[in-house]
């Protein structure tokens, strides 16, 4: 009998992440989901909501890859790491990758910029374009609109203690 407990053990050591994985990513979050629907506080639901999104966002990156992620030996064992930071509630994982990347990407796609790829319609890249962005905003608001801003920035300079105006030239 000793022989069988043994055995079972190796299996259970060998095909660890195999067995953590849906305990890690899907039985306890589902527990800890339902007892987050019954309290009063709307943090915890926060935080089972976002593990859920992320968790569907890795299940969408699994399916999308597949033939290539069956290439790498250690996906499973990195995969159970994450999800591990992801759920357990000391690490907040996540909150932060929500708060960090998800959000503001939904929020303002424009202000994450993983990978840094000029933009062609940047109309701030080269120091005509103020000129270009000037013209548009005198064709779209008037130019009396664009006298209102310039005031009002002057204004607001001066209000903070600079002399410096916008017809200052630092060349």
């Amino acid at each position: 009998m000793g022989s069988g407990a043994g055995s079972f053990l190796k299996v259970v050591a060998n095909n660890f992440d195999v067995l953590a994985g849906p305990v890690v990513s899907l039985v306890y979050p589902l527990y800890a989901s339902i007892r987050a629907i019954e309290t009063k506080s709307s943090e915890d639901d926060r935080q089972w909501l976002t593990y859920w999104i992320l968790y569907s966002m890795i299940t969408l990156f699994e399916l999308t890859f597949a033939k290539l992620i069956e290439w790498i030996p250690f996906w499973s064992h990195a995969k159970l790491i994450v999800t591990c930071w992801l759920v357990i509630p000391y690490f907040s994982g996540a909150a932060y990758v929500y708060e960090h990347y998800v959000r503001p990407f939904f929020l303002n796609p424009r202000s994450i910029n993983i990978w840094y790829v000029p933009r062609k319609e940047d109309i701030f890249g080269k120091p005509d374009d103020i000129l270009t962005a000037a013209e548009k905003y005198m064709q779209e608001n008037g130019p009396e609109a664009f006298e209102k801003l310039i005031s009002k920035a002057e204004r607001e300079a001066k209000s903070r203690g600079s002399n410096r105006t916008f017809y200052d030239d630092d060349y």
